[in-house]
């Protein structure tokens, strides 16, 4: 399972329509509101997408002219990787697959943060850090490795898309200090809107300008509606609220039957048997085997927090194995 929330192709194999399917595999926020904003798709919209910036500028604190837009988070990733000119990438693992993809052509190494997170990378080389981590969604303070980059005069690529959850602080601050900071963010994670493709790094200013950003890589309706959802003040107050309150219940399910890693994520990771992930899916319950992701196998599996509707059904499902 190399990525989650293929319930289509689940729902194909066990026959059953999509929305049958209860998807824990997905780590989306469980808050959703309906947004339809009116669009005129007749005019090109602005390349330069001035709006938009001003407004992910205000909600994250930074200058529009730090923000690279592109179509996706992974878009995002490929363009970054592909762009910068370092001949080797240290992945901090486990971590989300498409940036080892992306580093094709280069050399890659492999830092598992579970045994031995301070080792020190090549100096000069790309490295790159999911905070807060996938698949087991922990928190890390970076200063002392952020430190040891520096020394080794690292380019550093910080992937905060899960940061907003339980609002942690970010590195975003350190653009202007240090010009080899990249941060990657996606938007489809904290507001809810996996089908509306924008993805951001925020940089500096002269590194912008090294990127070579395509016109129009978003479409005018993206663009849109992810300024009304950027607005929403009670969208983000909701969204917080509800997932402490759901996240504290999946953890009390989830407890009575695995091993738990502790998250500061909207997602946990769990050791369980390999059976377990069968056994759901035959109950029309999608989880995210993890046996893709560096160290781990399929006995580990990721569970999305989500509505009491569906812990409910989760519990009935784990108390019969």
């Amino acid at each position: 399972m190399k990525h989650g929330s293929d319930i289509y192709g689940y729902a194909k194999k066990l026959g059953c329509k999509p929305e049958e399917i209860i998807d824990f595999s997905s780590n989306i926020n469980l808050h959703t509101k309906p947004l339809y904003p009116k669009v005129d798709v007749v005019r090109y919209y602005d390349f330069r997408y001035k709006k938009l910036k001003k407004t992910i500028a205000k909600r994250y604190k930074l200058k529009p002219s730090r923000i690279a837009l592109f179509n996706g988070a992974s878009s995002a990733i490929f363009h970054l990787l592909h762009t910068l000119p370092n001949k080797t990438v240290v992945l901090y693992a486990p971590l989300y697959g498409e940036y080892e993809k992306a580093a094709e052509g280069k050399k890659v190494l492999k830092i598992n943060r579970f045994e031995n997170l301070y080792k020190k990378p090549p100096k000069n080389s790309i490295v790159v850090f999911v905070n807060p981590a996938t698949p087991d969604g922990r928190y890390y303070d970076l200063k002392k490795l952020f430190s040891l980059w520096k020394q080794k005069n690292c380019t550093v690529i910080l992937d905060e898309s899960f940061l907003e959850f339980e609002n942690l602080k970010s590195y975003r601050s350190e653009i202007e200090s240090y010009k080899k900071l990249y941060i990657i963010q996606s938007f489809s994670k904290f507001y809810a809107c996996a089908g509306v493709r924008i993805g951001a790094v925020f940089l500096s200013k002269e590194n912008i300008q090294k990127l070579s950003l395509p016109m129009w890589a978003l479409s005018s309706f993206d663009a849109e509606f992810l300024i009304q959802r950027l607005q929403d003040k009670v969208f983000r107050k909701t969204s917080r609220k509800k997932h402490k309150r759901q996240k504290k219940e999946l953890y009390e399910i989830l407890a009575n039957h695995f091993e738990v890693f502790e998250s500061d994520a909207n997602f946990f990771l769990v050791k369980a048997s390999k059976e377990v992930f069968d056994k759901l899916l035959k109950k029309k319950i999608l989880v995210r085997k993890c046996g893709s992701f560096d160290y781990l196998d399929d006995s580990y599996l990721r569970f999305a927090v989500k509505d009491k509707k569906a812990h409910k059904k989760l519990k009935k499902a784990l108390d019969m194995l």
